[in-house]
């Protein structure tokens, strides 16, 4: 009888001291600017992800309240509270939700530890400055796997980019480039404005920032990366959609190339992509709403292209693509606590 005692405590202190040894190597986040629709969406996957664990989420307006008082999805998932303090010596990876303009400021404003990794999700270092590395994976993976600081995409630019890469990779893009992609009122962020306001939105539509949106300069970046020689207008027509989330981007190029041609050209450069699919039947965004997918469907029309791409503005446009980029830097298989249902019905 004392020996089955004995074996039995035995096996339940080996199984404490599997946990504690998997706690002790789990990865160490913190999240600065912890209140937005992108943190929110960060926080959810974080809270499921298989090697992590959250060590603070940073929210001077809303410290001491619990995170599901702001984002009530995670009623039940936690008892966290947000802090206005930033124990930066105590992560391995930090996640910067912070407004445009905001993240140059915390990192010029805070020493962060030169062993913690650093991914942003503003546009303030999209341009690769301050050692950065731009956080496309389809394009820059073995560059992301050696990084330590990483600029997330563009919700937009993603769409639009995942699109167009294999024509540049392939000094495909002789002409300008027209394109026109619809966004849901998530991607004008969780502070209420004019036109997010539900009055406003609600059976609505209305184009913005025609011909100069903000992610034109990164989506140029990256085509040059490719095509060096790419020197041709990105005709962009942004458009507000009276949805919540998701971005349906339609291109379309001069291009000689028979269709069969260009599926191959496509389908061999996201040969190796975790997310990126090419499919035959025209996409819609139910197939990727709140999954870290992207749809590609091509069709020619005499000489013309049409490439249509659909992504969750959320996550592959934002939360996901960062825990994604985190997934390469710290080690991990790329799809790791991505795998996320479709939010089709």
């Amino acid at each position: 009888m004392q020996a089955l005692l004995l074996l039995s405590l035995l096996k339940k202190l080996d199984k404490l001291r599997d946990r504690l040894n998997k706690q002790i190597n789990m990865i160490k986040v913190g999240v600065v600017g912890g209140a937005g629709y992108t943190a929110g969406e960060l926080l959810r996957i974080l809270l499921n992800h298989p090697e992590v664990t959250i060590t603070f989420v940073n929210s001077s307006s809303n410290a001491g309240n619990k995170l599901y008082d702001v984002h009530e999805g995670l009623y039940g998932e936690t008892d966290m509270t947000f802090t206005d303090m930033l124990p930066l010596d105590e992560i391995d990876v930090l996640f910067i939700c912070s407004g445009h303009g905001d993240s140059k400021k915390f990192l010029e404003a805070n020493d962060v530890p030169e062993n913690v990794k650093i991914i942003d999700l503003s546009q303030d270092f999209r341009d690769e400055s301050n050692g950065f590395v731009y956080g496309l994976p389809e394009l820059n993976k073995e560059r992301i796997m050696s990084a330590t600081k990483i600029a997330n995409p563009g919700c937009f630019a993603t769409g639009i980019q995942l699109g167009l890469l294999p024509l540049a990779a392939n000094g495909l893009l002789k002409g300008e480039v027209h394109t026109n992609g619809i966004t849901g009122s998530t991607g004008a962020g969780v502070k209420p404005g004019p036109t997010s306001h539900f009055s406003w939105r609600n059976n609505n539509i209305s184009v913005y920032k025609a011909f100069n949106h903000q992610h034109l300069k990164e989506i140029n970046q990256s085509l040059k990366q490719l095509q060096p020689d790419f020197d041709h207008a990105i005709n962009f027509i942004p458009v507000r959609g009276n949805f919540s989330r998701g971005i349906f981007v339609s291109s379309y190029v001069d291009c000689d190339l028979e269709l069969s041609e260009l599926r191959k050209l496509y389908a061999d450069f996201y040969q190796d992509a975790a997310f990126t699919f090419m499919i035959e039947a025209n996409p819609d965004l139910k197939q990727v709403v709140n999954t870290n997918k992207v749809l590609i469907h091509l069709e020619k029309h005499g000489n013309k292209l049409l490439i249509l791409s659909v992504i969750d503005n959320l996550l592959k446009g934002a939360s996901g693509q960062a825990v994604q980029n985190m997934n390469l830097i710290c080690g991990l298989p790329e799809n790791m606590g991505l795998q996320l249902k479709s939010s089709a019905f």
